[in-house]
């Protein structure tokens, strides 16, 4: 399990003190949940992302709190899009022994029979929330859609029993669906034109 060292840090900071705490290397964030009250914190940029990529985003981490060892989970984060740089935290302190709700990536694996016959795959709904213990959420939930043919989809339903993990999300959720291939109005009005002249024929004839 990844180890992150935080300090606490005055909570509502003007936006001066930010930036002057991202640009020592620090992330401003905050930890709340299980026996802790909400406390504003700044862990190390390096630490949090050695830490993501050791264990995953959804994976439980020990905070350490000006001397104190909480386990937490990363619920959420900011994100500078233009820098790709993690602009805030937010940690989750959970009970290892109780379930809670985390939402979970959907990983497609297998290449469609439709997908190969010219259909196109569109993907809905890419996450599903799961009621699993801290130590067994996994970092996404595989569906295979390699039997995926031309035409249909892929519910909950299909694989709620199939998974080792307790879905919470309802069964008509639509998660994959293979369509049809999407003919141009080019393509359209040239088929046109053909059915035209087929029966213009059939009528000289």
């Amino acid at each position: 399990m990844s180890t992150l060292t935080a300090k606490t840090r005055e909570g509502k900071q003007q936006r001066s003190k930010l930036t002057e705490l991202r640009n020592s290397g620090y992330i401003p964030g905050v930890v709340y949940g299980y026996q802790l009250e909400a406390t504003a914190i700044a862990v190390p940029e390096k630490e949090l992302m050695k830490a993501m990529k050791e264990s995953g985003r959804n994976g439980v981490l020990t905070l350490n709190v000006d001397g104190n060892d909480v386990n937490v989970m990363l619920s959420d984060y900011q994100q500078d899009i233009m820098k790709g740089q993690i602009t805030h935290a937010d940690f989750l302190a959970v009970n290892m022994s109780n379930e809670l709700e985390v939402k979970v990536v959907v990983t497609l694996t297998g290449e469609s029979e439709g997908v190969k016959a010219g259909g196109i795959l569109e993907q809905p709904n890419r996450e599903l929330i799961l009621k699993v213990k801290p130590s067994d959420v996994p970092e996404s939930v595989e569906v295979d859609i390699s039997g995926l043919q031309v035409g249909e989809t892929l519910k909950v339903a299909d694989i709620r029993e199939k998974v080792k993990f307790q879905i919470l999300d309802d069964d008509d959720l639509t998660l994959v669906t293979v369509s049809a291939p999407r003919v141009s109005e080019e393509e359209s009005e040239d088929a046109g034109e053909e059915d035209e002249k087929a029966d213009a024929s059939g009528e000289a004839e």
